[in-house]
């Protein structure tokens, strides 16, 4: 059986290391999991001409919308964000779209001592910022002030926000530190986006930061948030707790999540 991740650019991804570990630990001798260099106009002709070899897909940027689009059925989440990571081949030959970035984000940061209710602030509007709202929907948040760079990709994810049932509450990148003393904060921008708001962040006396960037690491924004004593999730984190939900749903079987934790660590060094 054979599984991948999707995306562009992928060659830096390390889902490969995380799957493969859990493959080896649970005994699936017979499974391998590879990247596949995969833009989003290219994804529904890729994805539907997959042998039954294939038992799922992984999908990050820019394919998660395209993934949605080419499954036949999508869980609730997924329809929701208008988004999704994960494709699993059905019986029937159909694929079946989920996110599990959204449960990952609910488990990493639930373990960093988020609390129910908590006020957030997203920097961002784009896939991973969709994933975001609806993680602060099931951590109890009826609000999200989102930072964004463009009003109209703010504007983009007012159906997101109603479809999980949070109230939205835009504000300029120009105000991004004032808006950084929130419980929870989430940065979902692309690398060097958020260094120069480093410089001007006033954290909150309990607030717990996650970064979705991985590499380089610390971030200026992560930096900061360590120096200041606050709790920081990274986008390692988030890769591990995402593969995991994966796992399962391609295998069938519980995820080795111990196993798979070590050989994301080790591949990092």
């Amino acid at each position: 059986m054979r599984a991948a991740v999707l995306g562009q650019p992928i060659a830096h991804s390390l889902s490969p290391v995380i799957h493969n570990a859990g493959y080896a630990a649970a005994g699936l001798d017979g499974w391998s999991y590879t990247r596949i260099e995969c833009g989003a106009q290219e994804l529904p002709a890729l994805v539907t001409g997959l042998g039954p070899e294939w038992a799922g897909l992984s999908v990050t940027m820019p394919g998660k919308e395209a993934a949605l689009a080419v499954a036949a059925t999508a869980s609730p989440v997924a329809a929701a964000v208008g988004a999704a990571n994960t494709l699993v081949r059905r019986p029937d030959g159909s694929w079946y779209a989920d996110n599990t970035d959204v449960t990952g984000m609910v488990d990493v940061l639930t373990e960093a001592g988020v609390r129910p209710g908590a006020t957030v602030t997203v920097l961002g509007a784009g896939g991973t910022a969709r994933a975001a709202l609806a993680a602060a929907a099931r951590l109890g948040a009826t609000t999200v002030t989102v930072v964004a760079r463009r009003a109209e990709a703010v504007a983009q994810l007012r159906p997101v926000a109603s479809a999980v049932g949070v109230e939205l509450v835009p504000a300029a990148w120009s105000d991004a530190a004032a808006h950084t003393g929130a419980d929870l904060v989430v940065s979902t921008v692309p690398k060097g986006v958020a260094d120069p708001v480093a410089a001007g962040v006033d954290w909150g006396p309990s607030t717990v930061l996650f970064d979705a960037l991985y590499d380089p690491w610390p971030t200026p924004l992560a930096a900061s948030a360590q120096a200041a004593g606050r709790r920081v999730v990274s986008g390692l984190d988030l890769l591990l707790a995402q593969a995991v939900g994966q796992f399962s749903q391609f295998t069938g079987v519980p995820a080795p999540v111990d196993a798979m934790r070590a050989a994301l660590a080790a591949a990092r060094g």
